[in-house]
């Protein structure tokens, strides 16, 4: 099959008999091995695994039973997700000392069950603490849109190998934006969903209290399918909401009438370059969002999330960066240092910001659906590059890359990351919506992708 095929397409070949679940993994095995070293985003292939799997789904068909939604469709995962007989690298060189998972992540064996068929694990920033993708153990992501460019981080393999048409969808993880962030930079639609609706069992952590896990896609439809099959509560995980599962895929429609979408404004439209301003004006004017929203405090809560990740990741990290300092990346060490220095005093005060704030973001889905804003301040920046200028002034690269994303993880919303193929490079749209409307936002990203407005441009050559 042709290696852009979506996962749905995928799915509906092997069940129909068109094609062979086996066939599909070993050209997509293949696929890796010819462009892996160029993109760098696997870290290992799961080859054996992924053929037996593969031959246990055709197995299965040709026995006449019922296959999965995600019959034969490959896929991989950030490398801080358990893969049984794996070490669980989170990007880490000291890491590579852990003894090998006993089993899979939950997400994992409910894709699974689901019929999908797992090729690897993939590069990412150490301990998920980055926005780059660049690895100083492993190597930079590299973005398959321009190989000299970020893929954005921490899930920067999962951007790339999708990106890439590597597998048709990726698990990644988000905590102030590593989700969105790279489907921003790679041109994804990507899903970072209410905190506590997909479970986090069997993950490497990085701040627990605002972890999240998700997909990365090359269309909606694929999003949509990979998020059905990981839903439920997970008692594994003690923050996994006792939800039942509640299917978005036979809700995508290109109707969305009746919604009420809002832009966001003021601290969202501050510090970006004119193609994410572009981006968002492209899509409001698209879905007639003419009402402008102020998102109190955004600044603070940006603050206050860099604050509560600094120090929830040092605590996490003491051992190590007591033990064996010189085995971290050195930004990441020193951040994280930083972390540990943080008077408790701060900790509190960011706390209860983080409550107040809360309230008065909810306030506002009183009045509104869908609030739209950019997902990154820019488009690709070049890999190692260490400024930018932004509103006139030279300034430090990296603090930059969050600032959107990081006031809304910061209290858990469900986000859709829209891609918008403007040129040379796509850049995001944030699509936001009130916890526990993952449909919202993923039905507007649908009619936006529909309309032609959002789409996963194919990488030049």
């Amino acid at each position: 099959m042709d290696a852009w095929a979506s996962a749905g397409e995928v799915a509906a070949a092997v069940v129909e008999g068109r094609a062979s679940a086996v066939a599909v993994a070993e050209a997509a095995l293949a696929l890796i091995d010819e462009r892996n070293p160029i993109l760098n985003a696997f870290t290992a292939t799961t080859r054996e695994r992924a053929l037996a799997k593969a031959g246990a789904v055709d197995t299965d068909r040709a026995a006449g039973k019922a296959l999965g939604p995600l019959a034969g469709v490959p896929y991989a995962v950030k490398n801080l997700f358990d893969v049984a007989g794996q070490a669980t690298l989170a990007g880490s060189k000291i890491n590579r000392g852990r003894s090998a998972a006993a089993r899979d992540a939950t997400l994992i064996r409910r894709l699974d069950a689901a019929g999908a068929v797992l090729l690897g694990a993939l590069n990412m920033g150490e301990y998920a603490y980055d926005f780059t993708g660049e690895n100083v153990h492993c190597g930079p992501s590299r973005n398959p849109h321009d190989t000299t460019r970020m893929t954005g981080g921490s899930s920067g393999g999962t951007g790339g190998a999708v990106a890439g048409g590597l597998v048709p969808f990726a698990l990644g993880s988000d905590t102030n934006g590593s989700i969105r962030v790279p489907s921003s930079f790679c041109g994804l639609f990507g899903l970072k969903p209410t905190y506590g609706r997909l479970s986090r069992a069997g993950t490497f952590p990085f701040v627990a209290s605002l972890d999240h896990t998700g997909p990365m896609a090359r269309s909606t439809r694929d999003l949509a399918l990979a998020y059905d099959a990981m839903q439920g509560h997970d008692p594994e995980d003690p923050v996994c909401a006792d939800r039942r599962a509640e299917p978005v895929l036979p809700e995508l429609t290109r109707d969305i009438g009746g919604l009420r979408i809002a832009v966001a404004g003021g601290y969202f439209e501050s510090g970006a370059l004119p193609e994410a301003m572009i981006a968002v004006a492209r899509v409001a004017s698209a879905l007639d969002a003419t009402r402008g929203i102020e998102i109190p405090e955004a600044a603070r809560a940006r603050a206050a999330a860099s604050v509560i990740s600094a120090t929830e990741g040092a605590a996490l990290h003491l051992d190590r960066l007591r033990t064996r300092a010189a085995d971290f990346d050195p930004t990441v060490r020193d951040r994280l240092f930083a972390g540990a220095c943080v008077p408790a005093s701060f900790v509190v005060k960011a706390q209860k910001f983080r409550r107040w704030y809360r309230e008065q973001v909810l306030k506002l889905f009183e009045n509104v659906d869908a609030i739209v804003a950019p997902a990154t301040p820019f488009s690709a920046p070049r890999i190692g590059q260490q400024t930018i200028m932004l509103e006139g002034a030279e300034v430090s690269l990296r603090p930059q890359i969050g600032i959107f994303t990081q006031p809304i993880s910061f209290i858990g919303l469900p986000v859709v990351t829209v891609p918008v193929p403007l040129s040379p490079l796509p850049i995001g749209v944030q699509i936001i919506a009130p916890p526990w409307r993952e449909d919202i936002a993923l039905r507007i990203a649908y009619a936006l992708e529909e309309m032609k407005v959002a789409a996963a441009p194919r990488p030049a050559g």
